[in-house]
């Protein structure tokens, strides 16, 4: 036991040596049982039951014990991943001002606002496409603006059940108070994890070990109106020598913004809701407990609950919409330890996600009403048997391999309750395997001159689905250091992402409009569109070629100084898009052309009509296919290649400033991404346009910290879009974000425990950059996907710590 101790201290002590600051700050604080979880470093420690045996028995002073450092986007403990690896902690969330996760991962700047978020206006009305509106007023991860379903998110690892039906996952709904730490790898990782992780992963990481009793509130109010938030929580945990346990529970109310109080929408029709009201209930329970001196046994289990109340009006109707969002996620996992350094993990994940889609729309002039009550209903399964140890002995240490094999079924139901022919049920079954290897080939001990360190990765992972078939994804890394001062990193993979249920089996609807709600002007005024929208049931998977390069630098000389710059590429085919993705524009912009008939006949429209599960009509007149002037078609398809690449540089310096502490902390991301529709026709810009992520973005300020007070300053960029219509470029956006900070620890008196917060973000109450609409009535004159209409937001928040 003593040997094999001092062995894994003196390879932790060697990969740290090599590595820099980063790894080397999470080793000292892993030995020392005292994490920092608000530094942002690359790697985590993480505990086992074998370790905490070890810092539990009597002292025995020839033995240093040290923690294993394990990362996310690698299964091998102690393993390197040839990827950029964001970290955030507890303490930084706590120290900049943020109060959910949602409000955390906007912040990144590789990650796209867009999508599944509740500031994106709901309806689609802007003509975003289905991907990017408010459904479940939860918050989705959506790196490089792939879409929240090419970014996987895990909790403590495991995946987590989709939301509503375009597969997103709500990392909102998990209670920030229970979180150590979250890392976000902006890097296709599909040979690691499977399908999705094309844009990347998120892993939210729950505290392990937590004692005591935490009351808090939280009141906040958006001073130019609206948006009243109230929040309360509550957190207890407790450890004993073999396991612990933590519990949370947050009660959470939003009230709604009204277009009338801003100024900038107040033409729109009343009402309407630029931000949805809300009520979230959500609760996490996470327990660990060692089984004798082999094994430990792991549960995670969330339920969360949201409400929501939104409005919205278009060509003459007004809607009513209050749905209710359900999640549910189990997660026991079994982990033993086996002879020669080897372990065994069995685990198995249980989701469920219903969102109850409660909506009236009344006609204005009439009074009559559409009711929909739907539910979108997604389940999920899984079960993975993995093990993890070294090989053979290399020079420079251990050569270890990560296999596994395991299944995982999703199940997808859209449920309708008052037009029951467009109830349908998609489900699919895959068996995977996957192989990790890593080989430490040179190290410091061996003195070779110009490396000292070099590391090589690969990876490959198989599923095999019920669906479509076979897909294979390897992936190949290689970390190399000329000195202790840098790391040079690069990676190349394949990924792919496996089509959603809903857009295979979503019921294809035919629809009849006016020309106008297109885009179409100069028609006559009986003119018509027919427009096909739904599923595909012959839908392939989407494929990408990956590739990174980062630079790490952490030099000796200055211990508190970490900075990385990447470049990165996704090279992305087959692509299932709505080929049509901004509907207010399909006959006024070429890029949609292939996808209009302006002259559909007659037999062209009987077989849209034929094919249709329903057909609607919206036009306020008989349908008469002589007046059809244009056949738009915008069901799914496998239509696009995209290209996406881009450079970001973050960094931190930390150093003492009088009596306290200065930490300098800033992200950046510059983006440039195409799409090519269909092969005859050329490529068009997706970054820097409405409704995509602009080209640059950024956030960086400074925390200064003197015992338990700290404040904190930041500001945040991001960059104008251009309107393809005219073409005109908005204003960027930037505001800055105030936080106050003050705990009064340990004390002998009723102040005990207390801690005070004060953030204030917007502090400048700036307004959105505008663009020009089409139907200033309707839509919103500003890009809910990049800016926010909240101005500045004032909120105070208190707790007390037992």
């Amino acid at each position: 036991m003593k040997i094999r101790t001092l062995r894994n201290a003196i390879s932790i002590a060697l990969l740290v040596a090599a590595t820099g600051t980063s790894e080397r700050a999470a080793a000292q604080d892993a030995s020392a049982d005292s994490a920092e979880p608000g530094r942002a470093t690359t790697t985590h420690a993480s505990s086992s039951p074998r370790s905490k045996r070890e810092k539990t028995a009597p002292a025995k002073p020839a033995i240093t014990n040290l923690q294993t450092i394990t990362v996310t986007g690698t299964r091998i403990r102690g393993g390197t991943t040839p990827s950029p690896v964001i970290t955030i902690g507890s303490e930084q969330i706590q120290q900049e001002g943020f109060t959910d996760l949602g409000e955390v991962i906007r912040s990144v700047p590789q990650n796209f606002s867009g999508g599944q978020n509740p500031g994106v206006l709901s309806g689609n009305l802007a003509g975003a496409g289905n991907a990017n509106q408010n459904l479940t007023g939860g918050s989705s991860l959506n790196l490089r603006g792939l879409g929240a379903d090419a970014t996987l998110t895990l909790l403590n690892g495991r995946r987590m059940a989709y939301g509503g039906f375009t597969q997103a996952v709500d990392i909102s709904a998990i209670p920030v108070e229970a979180v150590e730490r979250i890392e976000i790898v902006p890097d296709g990782a599909s040979a690691i994890y499977g399908s999705d992780a094309v844009g990347g992963v998120g892993n939210v990481i729950l505290r392990r070990d937590f004692d005591g009793v935490t009351v808090g509130t939280r009141f906040g109010k958006a001073m130019q109106g609206g948006l009243m938030s109230r929040d309360y929580d509550i957190t207890a945990g407790t450890t004993w020598n073999s396991g612990g346990v933590i519990a949370t529970y947050k009660d959470s109310s939003v009230d709604p913004i009204y277009s009338s109080q801003r100024g900038y929408t107040a033409q729109l029709v009343d009402p309407s809701t630029l931000y949805p009201g809300s009520e979230l209930h959500s609760g996490l329970l996470s327990v660990h407990q060692s089984l004798g001196d082999a094994a430990e046994l792991r549960l995670d289990a969330l339920r969360t609950a949201r409400q929501q109340q939104h409005m919205y009006n278009y060509n003459g109707t007004s809607t009513r919409a209050t749905p209710d969002t359900v999640t549910r996620l189990v997660s026991p996992t079994l982990e033993a330890w086996l002879p020669g350094d080897w372990s065994l993990t069995l685990g198995a994940t249980f989701g469920r996600s219903d969102h109850q889609e409660h909506r009236r729309q009344t006609v204005i002039a009439s009074g009559a009403a559409i009711i929909t009550d739907t539910c979108y209903c997604n389940e999920s399964r899984s079960y993975e048997l993995g093990t993890e140890g070294p090989l053979f002995r290399l020079p420079a240490g251990d050569a270890r391999l990560a296999a596994g094999v395991g299944y995982r079924e999703s199940t997808f139901r859209n449920v309708d309750r008052v037009a029951p022919g467009n109830t349908f049920r998609g489900h699919e079954g895959v068996r995977f395997g996957y192989a990790e290897l890593n080989l430490p080939l040179v190290g410091p001990d061996q003195q070779v001159g110009g490396i000292q360190r070099l590391d090589v990765t690969a990876a490959v992972r198989g599923e095999d689905y019920n669906t479509f078939g076979r897909v294979t994804t390897p992936k190949l890394g290689v970390l190399y250091s000329p000195s202790p001062d840098m790391t040079l990193k690069a990676s190349w993979g394949r990924s792919f992402k496996a089509p959603t249920l809903f857009e295979q089996n979503y019921a294809q609807n035919a629809y009849l409009f006016l020309p106008g709600s297109f885009g179409g002007t100069g028609y006559p005024a009986d003119a018509t569109v027919l427009v096909l929208d739904g599923g595909n049931r012959n839908l392939q998977p989407e494929r990408a070629n990956t590739r990174s390069v980062s630079l790490a630098l952490h030099p000796e000389s200055l211990r508190g100084l970490e900075a990385e710059l990447s470049w990165f590429r996704i090279d992305y085919r087959d692509r299932v898009v709505q080929p049509v993705a901004n509907a207010s524009q399909a006959l006024s912009n070429a890029i949609y052309a292939p996808f209009v008939d302006l002259a559909p006949t007659p037999q062209a429209q009987a077989d849209v009509i034929a094919s249709a599960t329903r057909f609607y009509n919206f036009v306020g007149a008989p349908y008469d296919p002589t007046k059809v002037a244009a056949l738009i078609y915008t069901r799914y398809a496998n239509t696009a290649r995209q290209r996406i690449q881009g450079v970001d540089l973050s960094g931190s310096y930390r150093f003492a400033l009088g009596q306290g502490e200065l930490t300098l902390r800033g992200a950046a991301s510059w983006l440039d991404s195409q799409q090519q529709t269909v092969s005859a026709t050329p490529a068009f810009d997706l970054s820097g346009t409405l409704f995509n992520p602009p080209r640059l973005s950024g956030r960086a300020g400074a925390v200064w910290t003197r015992g338990g007070l700290s404040a904190s300053l930041f500001a945040n960029y991001r960059g104008g879009v251009r309107n393809r219509v005219d073409r005109v470029k908005s204003a960027s956006f930037t505001t800055f974000d105030a936080a106050l900070r003050y705990a009064t620890g340990e004390r002998d008196d009723a102040w005990s425990g207390m801690e005070f917060a004060l953030s204030v973000d917007n502090a400048f109450d700036r307004d959105p950059p505008l663009y020009r609409v089409t139907s200033p009535l309707y839509v919103a004159p500003y890009d809910s996907t990049n800016y926010s209409p909240i101005g500045r937001f004032v909120s105070l928040s208190v707790s007390k710590h037992w």
